[in-house]
């Protein structure tokens, strides 16, 4: 796989895997909506402020994040650290009017938080193979690259990212 594979099953996924430690050292993972991203570096989640995984990061920002197509056997693990935000420039960026279901005060719901997940290294794998990315090759992947929001193209009708 190529840095231009490991961008398309990180664009088709709608969900990614965010593995963390907890208070107690123990390791976690979570389910997470994420289709934010700036190339493969920086992915960003919308998530509740009051949630474990956001509490534990607040301690230990180490994490990874995992992307799968389990159809065609491909794996990417991004591991680095993450960084919450509660600016309200962060909050409007990913905030889509359905979210109110979620944070019924709005964008301004103090439950409601950004992850900015930012990537030191990788690992990837498919059927054909294996191999691990640097982070000189991770930050270039995103030196011309802007956030997209590849949920909204998916409700404007496009295929999912």
């Amino acid at each position: 796989m190529n840095e231009q594979d490991l961008t398309a099953l990180v664009n088709r996924s709608l969900f990614a895997d965010l593995g963390y430690a907890d208070p107690q050292g123990r390791m976690q993972i979570r389910r997470v909506f994420c289709t934010w991203h700036k190339g493969l570096e920086r992915h960003l989640i919308s998530t509740n402020t009051s949630s474990g995984h956001v509490k534990s990061l607040l301690r230990r920002p180490d994490a990874c994040l995992y992307f799968a197509d389990s159809q065609v056997f491909e794996g990417l693990c991004l591991t680095g650290r993450a960084v919450v935000h509660r600016e309200m420039e962060w909050k409007q960026l990913l905030w889509h009017e359905q979210d109110v279901k979620y944070y019924p005060l709005g964008v301004n719901d103090p439950d409601y938080c950004v992850i900015e997940f930012i990537a030191e290294s990788a690992s990837y794998y498919r059927f054909d193979g294996k191999g691990e990315l640097t982070k000189e090759k991770i930050a270039a992947s995103a030196a011309d690259a802007v956030f997209e929001d590849g949920y909204a193209r998916l409700m404007k009708g496009g295929k999912a990212p």
